[in-house]
């Protein structure tokens, strides 16, 4: 039922290298693109797209906005995370077992959006 969700960005180069070096760890890849948009997409599915926000001012963050990414296993879950600190996220909660058989990571990107990699059971 979903098919994409937006964050926005004040540097969508600099974004551009964050989210393809991030979404590699999950098969992500370029998808849509045009002069103030990046969609990335890992085959069938949803799709995280990155923009300048159109109406021309600084992209922010919601307060209470976050965006989860589906991982095939624990073990990727731990490398989206390694990967998006090493690329600067700032830590929001070290990979671990939340309870339920949820094991979940999380960080905020280069703009301060919240992400969540996770897997289920």
């Amino acid at each position: 039922m979903l098919g994409y969700v937006t964050v926005g960005t004040n540097d969508l180069e600099k974004a551009k290298t964050y989210f393809d070096a991030l979404f590699a760890e999950l098969g992500g890849k370029r998808t849509f693109a045009n002069d103030h948009m990046q969609g990335y997409g890992g085959g069938a599915g949803g799709m995280v797209m990155v923009c300048t926000p159109n109406d021309g001012k600084a992209a922010s963050v919601g307060n209470g906005t976050m965006f989860a990414l589906s991982a095939p296993s624990r073990e990727v879950v731990d490398k989206v995370y390694a990967k998006a600190i090493s690329l600067g996220s700032k830590d929001e909660g070290a990979p671990g077992d939340r309870g339920n058989g949820f094991y979940g990571a999380y960080f905020r990107d280069l703009d301060g959006n919240k992400f969540c990699a996770f897997k289920m059971g």
